[in-house]
């Protein structure tokens, strides 16, 4: 079981983004899970219009919301994400996408909004980065790191799906 995280800050767009590759992924055939990081103690997960929500929407078999206090599988106590991972494993998954958990050492796609959010390239694991605006800097350091780096719209967009697709995609 393949794992890839989208990781970013507050309302960079990780939900959207995760959202778009669990559906490429699953055209592709394959089955797909998610687990996502709540920074709140309370959450109503698969509720209309709630990102495990979505997730479950966008084709996903298997859905995990965690933050500090519980876990969706209500086990009445947090999760790490290796635990949430091992949860799935039962479950046949060909790829787990999570969205937050920064610096679990998992493949991961970092959303930058802008230069300010350089320190993301840093994290462990980086494969590929999405610019929501253009940033001359995070642009030059992900170059320097030989990280992929994609605009976040147009054919950009669609060519960091199709980057993740062509790694974890059986064709």
């Amino acid at each position: 079981m393949d794992i890839l995280q989208v990781v970013g800050f507050k309302n960079a767009g990780k939900t959207t983004l995760l959202c778009e590759l669990v559906s490429a992924l699953a055209q592709d055939g394959l089955r797909v899970g998610t687990v996502k990081r709540d920074a709140h103690d309370t959450f109503e997960p698969d509720t209309r219009g709630t990102d495990s929500w979505l997730h479950q929407r966008a084709g996903a078999l298997v859905t995990a919301v965690s933050s500090p206090a519980r876990t969706a599988w209500f086990a009445g106590v947090p999760r790490t994400l290796d635990e949430l991972i091992d949860g799935m494993k039962p479950f046949g998954l060909d790829v787990v996408l999570t969205e937050g958990f920064k610096t679990a050492p998992y493949p991961k796609i970092a959303i930058v909004r802008t230069d300010a959010d350089a320190e993301l390239l840093r994290l462990p694991g980086v494969l590929a980065v999405m610019l929501r605006e253009p940033a001359p800097a995070v642009q030059a350091e992900a170059a320097g790191l030989g990280l992929a780096a994609f605009r976040s719209e147009g054919a950009e967009r669609q060519a960091l799906i199709d980057f993740i697709r062509s790694r974890y995609s059986r064709r």
